[in-house]
């Protein structure tokens, strides 16, 4: 990796700046000490804000800026990808503030929104901890790392930098496991779309609205006003409130029969969709509507922090359960090591988001110098959705939290069953209040509403109607959660589709005589690729839809699994590209997580299928079932006695498919390992396969805003805040190079 001029070093530290800093570590501190050092009173949930955002202010400013600096060198320099490939279908230059929220929007899928409320059960000092201390040193630092290699290499997909970078061997191994669970993982997220939109007029026709804006967007600043992101970004914001005010409109009208769905028509639409923000290009649907979601997504989150810190409502939920220590919870079985950092994959780390620092986003970043801002603060900023997730189930009263969690064969059908299992447990609950709280969000119950979404949607709207219309205000509160969660995801199945699409492309291309399917330009190659991967997680999610214990059902169990396996193998893949371009000094910043990862991920999989306890373990499962069978006796979850064999045979699978992956990744580890210790041994023999240096010709900031510096380097070349190549200099360039 060529290093880049260092310009700053020797920088002078101002007094100002110190006492910032210092400022921010305590209150940080603070909000550290007063969640841990509790012993059974109340603490306020505005502690849970402070440790979050000081501990992310702190790591952004110096732990990103020494991983971009030191260890990668980022080389501002250097033409990247979309300088170099531009084609306006997939390589597209893009405004760095454009380009955040559509990262953000990708990597931002169910994980954290509903994992930290299912790992509340353990308490909330767990959760918390894992989410703040993973996504600094795990999440962010994955992200940020992935996308600069990504972008060093063309934009290839993290399959295919593994095939070239480790060989045939551990590449295949990893393409094969990145595939399968890409799927599984986009078939899940449409699972969860489909579950918050069903029969939802106000949830449907808001976030079906956000399509026809998101094209007038990209139209706008492709067209009618190129550059004037700022501009575009009010009047996009100013419709986005104006839909989601007349989807409630829509919902009371005559017209909600029209955009009232059920589950199998959401499948046919979201597959639908899924193909077209697959093949058409960038500019034009996906980028703006994942831009436009993340403005809703982030304004709801930060409303949601100042109504924490103005009401200061108490952290109900004990710091640490009994849950966490016997492994015998009612939300998910499993003690807290490791289940806790499965179940909370997105907001700490997430495989899946190496898949979009891999996909779409290194295609369009301006800069190296972007991968800062871009890779490591987009995951900080999901991280706080994480935090502010886990802080809403939290606030609710426990036995609400554990009535709405709790499948019905634990606690029942009835509010007295409930109740009187749950009050058994230490939580005290009457079937009054559980009565009370459904009513105030007009729902006819909230007995057993898994998944963790409805659980989030009221802890939000108790928050939020607290100092915005009071109880009045619940059920819209709540209802608008719903909706909010249901647009959270989609943007991560847009662009997860995409991906899926380039991913395939590579794969098949290696194979000779296909090379010509990986061209981005092939439009039957494009059209076909994102055919067969719609195709795939379709299938699987009409199946689900149809038989509530088929088709994507039978994979779901392994959902988090398979997410933090990617994760491992693609943290596996940077350490493994630190030390081949000679910076093994450095690799211990993703080796570290790395290790942490594959022990608590593997360890997760050798439970999953081996455990005796029939809760958590595959097998155990699938031989209790067998005995019921063999007894003529149905089991709870099953109506009858196909219903039986249907569950053995999806813990067969599961335990299969979980055992597969689980020797795929390490075949991967191993490949790498032999790879890794060639490189040490003798650094002669490797070569990294990096693009050849080209130098750039385009203007942009590092960071979301330009410092002074860059401003005035942008002014000298006649350019906006956007950046872009000065005229004089893109002549000869295709306008699509051009901002």
């Amino acid at each position: 990796m060529q290093s880049p001029p260092r310009a700053r070093q020797g920088r002078q530290v101002h007094p100002r700046s110190i006492v910032v800093w210092t400022a921010v570590a305590v209150v940080g501190g603070v909000g550290w000490a007063m969640l841990a050092l509790s012993r059974g009173e109340e603490v306020s949930a505005a502690w849970m804000v402070a440790a979050a955002l000081g501990s992310y202010a702190i790591a952004y400013r110096f732990y990103a800026r020494y991983i971009a600096t030191r260890v990668l060198r980022t080389d501002h320099t250097r033409a990247t990808p979309a300088e170099r490939l531009a084609d306006g279908l997939d390589y597209h230059p893009t405004d760095r503030r454009v380009l955040l929220g559509h990262h953000f929007a990708g990597i931002s899928g169910a994980g954290p929104l509903v994992g930290p409320v299912l790992a509340a059960q353990m308490g909330y000092l767990p959760g918390t901890i894992w989410i703040i201390v993973g996504v600094i040193f795990a999440g962010a630092v994955q992200d940020m790392v992935v996308l600069f290699f990504s972008t060093r290499r063309d934009g290839k997909s993290l399959g295919q930098i593994a095939r070239e970078e480790i060989g045939p061997v551990g590449g295949t191994a990893a393409v094969l496991a990145i595939f399968a669970i890409m799927i599984i993982l986009l078939a899940v997220l449409a699972l969860v779309v489909v579950n918050a939109l069903a029969e939802s007029p106000w949830g449907a026709f808001s976030v079906g609205m956000t399509i026809p804006i998101a094209l007038f967007m990209g139209i706008y600043l492709r067209f009618l006003r190129p550059g004037r992101v700022a501009e575009v970004t009010v009047i996009g914001i100013a419709l986005l409130l104006f839909v989601i005010a007349a989807g409630r409109w829509v919902a009371n009208s005559s017209w909600a029969e029209a955009f009232t769905l059920d589950p199998s028509t959401l499948v046919i639409w979201l597959v639908l969709y899924g193909f077209a923000a697959s093949v058409v290009p960038v500019w034009l649907l996906l980028v703006p509507r994942d831009y436009l979601s993340t403005f809703m997504k982030i304004g709801t989150i930060a409303l949601l922090a100042v109504a924490i810190v103005v009401t200061l409502p108490g952290l109900q939920m004990e710091a640490v359960t009994d849950f966490a220590s016997n492994g015998e919870g009612p939300v998910f079985a499993g003690s807290m090591f490791p289940f806790v950092f499965i179940t909370i994959a997105c907001g700490a780390v997430s495989g899946f988001h190496a898949l979009i620092s891999s996909g779409t986003t290194p295609k369009m970043i301006q800069k190296e110098t972007q991968v800062r801002s871009i890779g490591y603060g987009a995951m900080l900023m999901e991280s706080s959705v994480a935090v502010m997730a886990i802080t809403a189930a939290c606030v609710l009263d426990p036995g609400v939290y554990f009535a709405m969690n709790a499948p019905p064969a634990v606690i029942g059908d009835t509010l007295q069953s409930a109740s009187d299992t749950i009050s058994s447990w230490g939580f005290m609950l009457t079937p009054e209040q559980l009565a009370e709280a459904a009513e105030s969000v007009e729902e006819e119950s909230l007995l057993s509403r898994t998944g963790g979404a409805p659980t989030l949607a009221l802890g939000l709207a108790g928050i939020l109607a607290d100092i915005i219309g009071g109880d009045s205000m619940m059920s819209f509160w709540y209802h608008f959660a719903i909706m909010f969660e249901a647009l959270f995801i989609l943007t991560a199945i847009d662009a997860g589709t995409r991906v899926g699409r380039f991913i395939l492309q590579d794969a098949l291309g290696s194979i000779p005589g296909l090379g010509r399917l990986r061209s981005n330009t092939w439009l039957p190659g494009v059209w076909l690729t994102s055919a067969i991967v719609v195709g795939l997680w379709g299938w699987l999610l009409w199946v689900g839809v149809n038989d509530p214990l088929g088709g994507i059902n039978t994979l779901y169990p392994i959902f988090g699994i398979s997410n933090q396996l990617l994760g491992a193998v693609a943290l596996g893949i940077c350490t493994l590209l630190l030390i081949k371009a000679g910076r093994l000094k450095y690799a211990w910043v993703t080796f570290v997580p790395f290790a942490w990862v594959s022990l608590v991920t593997l360890t997760a999989s050798w439970q999953k299928v081996f455990s005796g306890d029939p809760a958590v373990g595959f097998l155990a499962r699938r031989d209790q079932y067998q005995d019921g069978i063999d007894a003529g006796q149905l089991l709870p979850g099953a109506a009858d006695m196909d219903d039986m064999r249907t569950i053995v045979n999806n813990a067969t699978v599961d335990a299969v498919i979980s055992a597969a992956l689980a020797l795929l990744v390490l075949v991967v580890f191993a490949d790498a390992l032999r790879v890794c210790l060639k490189a040490i041994r003798t650094p002669a023999s490797v070569t990294l396969k990096e693009a050849p240096y080209q130098e750039s010709k385009m203007i942009a900031p590092a960071g979301l805003v330009a410092t002074k510096e860059e401003r005035a380097e942008l002014a000298a070349a006649g350019l906006g805040p956007g950046g872009g190549i000065p005229e004089q200099a893109a002549g000869d360039r295709a306008p699509e190079a051009r901002t």
